[in-house]
């Protein structure tokens, strides 16, 4: 008997309190469950990474190592809550002749039946649902589906690590805050001696200032580059004016809607305002962190979403032919391409097929800053690149008007000392542009724009300057005599074939061999490493927003229960003097609706303020459709407000039948 106590004293415990475990355990048991399957997903034993090559795999370790600290941060925070929920009834316990040794056992063996039931109910689920996360990773990215159902060894040992280590600190934690109280401070109330906030007025100013300098960031970055070197920044200055904001600028709006007569002085309103006044400040860090995990989930599915929607007009723009053969040699006259297409041509016959739509030229890359109409390239020659520099670090294409003219299939002509421009991010505004090497330059005088870049598009963080010149051989002696070096010219052969897809892998494995100065890349072998990688980002982006869409759900769950049995007695007082129960249900609306959109509506205007930051970054990937973009996140909010709008539903119940289970 004495041996099973302390276990049926802690089983006891977690009984009693089931409105608040019964969330924690399904919280926990979904953590442990995503973490299985991420972890199953990048192991030896899932087949589904068999048909990729490397970025998938470490997009999903990114994810695994993501969720492993966020799991900490979180369960922390909701364990946090548990014990000040259970504080006093620790503290009866102790007054009643139990000592804080014999508590830490029962909170032992609380924790423990807390991690075996959240382990064992979290890896089962994650196992059974392993499969269906597989197919939907096959789905995303195309890849050839089996239907194994395999349990790896390797995701459960990870999962048992993590989160053995994370349930062990919990504990510790729990322990350090009963051995540290007295018995008094663990019978009081949490609210006792709590005096009304006063609205600070500093720090509300202070939030906006924060909140305006993040968004200042976002819609005044105009390159890939500058997006990416500000993001982070925009983030921390975000996250620190939600806090501000909600802490300080809650009470401020309280206060403003107490001096508003005519809402204030209303049955519905007047109860409401007054017990959100009283504890705002309090609970304002739980509304920032239910926005800021908001704005992330809305983000994050809006970014990848995008990215995936737009992934085949980006196929298509990196691959306009099946095949793409590329060389790096010296500058090639005329002869010497047309020798080289006929040699290329003789292979691709030697191996099985016959080149059709043929589109055969050659262009030289450079990088150099980019500082009004003076493109620097000494510094990509010499100095290296720094990218702390004001200047604007971007790629320079030359390419010769004949090549440009076969290309498009446009007929253009250029003067001596002329060239056409083309910029792939923002505008070029002036009238000629010089190319610097070593205190020597180049001047151009420009002929006009040109509607379109190279084909075959490559991922770029940096602007691409295209520029066509009259003549190619003259630009690029005049840049090797400045830059004293040879610059290598990259010669390009694009061809069809009347193939299928898996004729043109056949052929491409063919022409690898026959070909091996080159690089050969098609259109099938494209296709599936741009699925890999929008595909891969999205699945993470999707099980990342289902973590934090719990954690917010449950953080939303938990001030609902602390608020109801707060406002128990109150709302009874309140019915003694008058108040009808229909009245009541109206206050606790009019109190649940202010309160708990607050954080929905303020995710939405950062999501509109990140847009132009996020649209920059999506230029990385090529990324350019800006009504696809809005379209999706357009339904990534509707889609998260109904959800959201589901939760308060349930929620709000629960907050009425614990204020109504005084009667």
């Amino acid at each position: 008997m004495r041996g099973t106590f302390y276990p049926r004293l802690a089983l006891d415990g977690i009984r009693k309190n089931r409105r608040l475990y019964v969330p924690y355990l399904f919280t926990c048991g979904g953590m442990v469950a995503m973490f299985y399957i991420i972890s199953y997903l990048i192991s030896s034993d899932a087949q589904v990474l068999a048909p990729f090559h490397g970025p998938l795999r470490e997009i999903l370790k990114s994810g695994q190592g993501i969720l492993g600290i966020f799991s900490l941060l979180f369960l922390f925070y909701t364990n946090s809550f548990l014990m000040r929920r259970r504080k006093k009834e620790f503290g009866l316990y102790h007054v009643l002749g139990m000592g804080k040794r014999n508590l830490g056992v029962v909170l032992f063996w609380e924790h423990l039946i807390l991690a075996v039931v959240s382990l064992v109910g979290g890896l089962a689920a994650g196992a059974a649902l392993s499969k269906l996360a597989e197919l939907g990773l096959y789905r995303l990215t195309h890849a050839e589906i089996t239907y194994a159902l395999n349990i790896s060894p390797e995701a459960v040992l990870a999962v048992l690590r993590t989160f053995s280590l994370i349930f062990l600190l919990l504990f510790l934690n729990a322990l350090r805050q009963i051995w540290f109280s007295k018995a008094l401070s663990l019978l009081k109330s949490e609210n006792v001696g709590e005096k009304p906030p006063k609205a600070n007025w500093l720090l509300g100013i202070a939030g906006i200032v924060l909140l305006g300098w993040g968004y200042f960031l976002s819609v005044t970055a105009k390159s890939a580059m500058e997006a990416l070197s500000s993001f982070f920044v925009a983030v921390v200055l975000v996250m620190g004016g939600t806090y501000l904001l909600m802490t300080a600028g809650s009470v401020l709006l309280c206060r403003v809607l107490q001096k508003w007569k005519g809402y204030y002085y209303r049955t519905n309103h007047f109860v409401s305002v007054s017990s959100m006044t009283y504890r705002m400040k309090r609970n304002g860090a739980g509304l920032a962190a239910i926005c800021i995990l908001a704005t992330m989930i809305l983000v994050m599915l809006s970014a990848t979403g995008t990215m995936y929607a737009d992934v085949h007009s980006v196929i298509q723009g990196s691959f306009p032919r099946q095949f793409v053969y590329s060389r790096d040699a010296a500058l090639m006259t005329p002869e010497e391409q047309t020798a080289n297409a006929r040699k290329l041509s003789d292979a691709v016959m030697d191996a099985g097929a016959v080149p059709e739509n043929v589109l055969e030229f050659q262009h030289v890359d450079l990088i150099g800053y980019l500082a009004g109409e003076e493109l620097n390239l000494s510094q990509g020659f010499v100095m290296g690149l720094d990218f702390s520099a004001e200047n604007q670090v971007c790629d320079l294409q030359l390419v010769s008007l004949a090549d440009y003219c076969r290309i498009t299939g446009t007929r253009n002509t250029l003067k001596p000392g002329e060239a056409m421009l083309h910029i792939s991010q923002g505008s070029y505004d002036y009238d000629h542009i010089t190319l610097k090497c070593n205190e020597e330059t180049i001047s151009y005088s420009l002929a006009g724009q040109c509607a379109e870049g190279l084909p075959g598009a490559k991922l770029m963080t940096f602007p691409t300057v295209l520029l066509v010149v009259p003549d190619l051989p003259q630009a690029v002696q005049k840049i090797q005599a400045q830059a004293g070096e040879e610059i290598s010219c990259n010669w390009n052969y694009f061809f069809d074939t009347d193939l299928d897809a898996q004729g043109q892998r056949v052929l491409a494995g063919k022409l690898a061999a026959l070909l091996p100065e080159g690089t050969l890349d098609s259109y099938v072998q494209g296709e599936r490493d741009f699925m890999e990688l929008y595909g891969g980002l999205l699945y993470l982006g999707v099980i990342l927003s289902v973590v934090f869409l719990f954690a917010a759900v449950l953080m939303l769950y938990y001030k609902q229960i602390s608020e109801g049995y707060e406002d128990q007695g109150r709302f009874q007082i309140m019915e003694k003097v008058g108040m009808s129960a229909r009245e009541v249900r109206r206050s606790i609306n009019s109190q649940l609706l202010t309160v708990f959109f607050l954080p929905l509506g303020l995710a939405g205007v950062h999501l509109v303020m990140a847009s132009p930051l996020i649209r920059l970054m999506l230029r990385v990937f090529n990324v350019t459709n800006t009504r696809i973009y809005w379209s999706v996140t357009l339904g990534c909010f509707l889609v998260f407000g109904i959800f959201y709008l589901a939760v308060y539903r349930i929620t709000s119940n629960a907050y009425y039948r614990i204020v109504r289970s005084g009667k």
